[in-house]
């Protein structure tokens, strides 16, 4: 009977291996390039043959003698739904399959930023319901060397239960597209939060470069695992350090309890992110207490406890008694403390606080932070004690290069596609000059890569933030950054759409999307599909020096130069040898601008927008696309010596 079961057993084996298998990417619902040759691939046995049928067409192959296989598609018209069946040992039928454009869409947050956390998002997703648009969103997924496919990761129509989840920037292109065109329209979502271009780029392409191949060099090919394992044992040992013992989730029913004694936890400042602070940037729990003595009439009162805010989630205790929870990172927490919790003498405040990702811990204005008994409040700033019980421990996609490329773009690899569309560089601009080489360099890695051409690769400017406080005076990253991705517009069949009018200077994820669609869109529409338009802003060009005065002259002025209302123009500022740079007026006359200041008498430079935060500035063509941010000197950069490298 055993020998039964391990002779079924081995045939089962055989069976499945000899399966032909499809990359996750060829799945239900999946949409096809139009117009191109469409390579198909997969996994079989070694030698196997495997025919492919679709729409009309059926074509053969054999699997290599490592079992990979692939066939070429001939072009065909936007349509569907069809059905694509391979038929190997096994048969495959993926089903609902349709023909329309295609488009890759990456980088950091604000390309993974979803749909539901868009202005208007309610009235956005109520009106979803498009099954010609259809998304596939590849799951977060890094390796060391590049894999065959990818980790996770399904297509889905358009539609209110599935819409919310779609990168936002992605989803409003594609609307416009189908609008436009009504034909199906297939968006691929590889995104992740935080990341540098250096991630997202091929080892091969670092070994390639002149700028980057001594770096490469000396980074060793990674094996995840053991690089987990190292990097988790440095967390806990670090962080014993701290708080002088191991992190454990040990007893921490009891931390919410009066009697609890805490004096051997370390203390912290509160109201501030503890990744300013000794605990450092990590994600997981971490219990904070506050021991406060109050009087016998305040006891007696009537009081509400204001925690600012908590960065994600927090339980929050007093004595023993839980007085209020709230999962929502940047909400105000204002708890009503019930009768008969407060004591005569001492009384704990004890807070259990998830940070899933992002900054972490009580953070806010200090005067939101006291317990109010109406007439009079007390005040909870300060130091408080605190345990870090449990920490999520992940690697870091930055950790070394290439980590995304080899598992969230490889596997797409050749996957026929009109184009990609790209927000990154927000953790770049530490390294803004080298980014002028960095992101070209990913660009043409991909085109590469790929075998299709030099594809459409259409880019976001980065907009507003006011992170560093940066400007003329003192240098700003934010807008060498931008000016780096500027100078990317040589490369062939590139785009940039400019967003310094829709950002938020408090907020590096603005909400609204829609016009970064609508704008890629445009772009889209007159280079590829034969709609003419306006469709970007006016783009410095030269400058020429007469007298007190620089008179500016631009590209892409479309029906001419203007500002919202007629305003006066803001943004401009002029500087002469010295370097440095004054406010100045500046006058639209005969599509050029004359920019003059009467502190600045031999002028030589120009500066428009060139601060981190460049919300003021308003100069747009009358099609109502905004100008880019631009210098006209060529100084050194604040960032213009630094690089990128891997700390090993």
């Amino acid at each position: 009977m055993k020998k039964s079961l391990v002779f079924i057993f081995l045939i089962i084996s055989v069976l499945s291996n000899a399966n032909v298998r499809m990359p996750l990417i060829f799945s239900n619902g999946m949409v096809l390039q139009r117009d191109k040759q469409i390579p198909i691939w997969g996994f079989a046995d070694p030698n196997e043959s495997v025919e492919i049928h679709f729409n009309k067409q059926i074509k053969k192959t054999q699997a290599d003698k490592n079992g990979k296989w692939t066939v070429n598609l001939s072009p065909e018209k936007a349509g569907g739904p069809f059905e694509l069946i391979i038929i190997g040992k096994n048969k495959i039928v993926i089903k609902n399959v349709l023909v329309g454009e295609v488009w890759i869409c990456s980088g950091q947050s604000n390309m993974e930023f979803q749909v539901y956390k868009t202005m208007n998002a309610e009235k956005e997703i109520a009106d979803s319901n498009y099954p010609m648009i259809r998304h596939f969103g590849v799951a977060q997924d890094l390796s060391g060397t590049p894999k065959e496919d990818l980790k996770q990761g399904k297509w889905e129509a358009s539609n209110k239960e599935t819409v919310g989840n779609f990168t936002a920037v992605g989803y409003y292109f594609a609307r416009k597209l189908y609008a436009e065109l009504k034909i199906p329209i297939g968006i691929i979502n590889t995104s992740w939060g935080g990341t540098n271009v250096e991630t997202w780029t091929s080892r091969e392409a670092f070994q390639n470069s002149p700028e980057f191949k001594a770096m490469i060099a000396d980074v060793p090919m990674v094996d995840i695992d053991s690089v987990f394992e190292i990097y988790k044992k440095s967390v806990l040992d670090s962080l014993k350090k701290v708080q002088g013992f191991d992190v454990s989730l040990e007893n921490e029913n009891q931390f919410k309890n009066l009697n609890f004694q805490d004096k051997n936890w370390p203390e912290i400042k509160v109201p501030s992110l503890w990744e300013n602070q000794q605990i450092g940037n990590i994600d997981g729990i971490v219990w904070m207490r506050k021991t406060i003595v109050l009087t016998a009439e305040q006891a007696k009162k009537e009081a509400v406890l204001h925690l600012a805010k908590v960065d994600d989630e927090d339980k929050t205790y007093i004595n023993g008694v839980e007085v209020g929870t709230n999962n929502l990172w940047d909400k105000l927490r204002v708890y009503k403390i019930p009768a008969n919790v407060l004591k005569e003498g001492s009384n704990v405040i004890a807070v259990r606080i998830t940070d899933y990702s992002g900054g972490g811990g009580i953070y806010g204005d200090a005067t939101d932070l006291k317990i109010d008994f109406k007439d009079t409040n007390l005040p909870l700033d300060g130091l408080w004690k605190f345990n870090v019980v449990q920490v999520k421990i992940a690697i870091s996609p930055n950790s070394y290069p290439s980590l995304l490329y080899n598992a969230m773009v490889n596997p797409l690899v050749p996957y026929a596609m009109q184009g990609v569309l790209w927000y990154q560089g927000e953790a770049n601009v530490w390294r803004a000059a080298e980014y002028k080489k960095s992101f070209p360099l990913m660009i043409n890695d991909w085109r590469t890569k790929f075998k299709q051409g030099d594809f459409p690769f259409y880019f976001v400017q980065l907009s507003t933030f006011d992170e560093f406080g940066g400007n003329s005076q003192k240098g700003s990253r934010w807008a060498e950054l931008r000016e780096a991705q500027s100078e990317t517009l040589k490369l062939k069949n590139t785009g940039m759409v400019v967003t310094t009018d829709i950002g938020n200077a408090k907020d590096i994820h603005p909400t609204n999307k829609q016009d970064i669609g609508l704008r890629l869109a445009a772009v889209a529409m007159n280079n590829i599909y034969g709609k003419k338009q306006v469709h970007s802003g006016p783009a410095y060009k030269s400058q020429e020096i007469k007298g007190n005065q620089i008179i500016l002259t631009f590209d892409n002025i479309g029906s001419g130069l203007s500002t919202p209302n007629n305003d006066e123009l803001k943004g401009f500022e002029i500087a002469g040898s010295d370097k440095v740079f004054h406010a100045a007026k500046a006058i639209i006359k005969d599509n050029k601008i004359f920019v003059s200041s009467d502190k600045v008498q031999n002028p030589v430079a120009v500066h428009y927008g060139w601060a981190d935060d460049d919300t003021a500035i308003n100069l747009f063509n009358k099609e109502k696309f905004p100008a880019s941010p631009f210098r006209t000197d060529n100084w050194e950069m604040i960032t213009a010596n630094e690089k990128y490298s891997v700390s090993k």
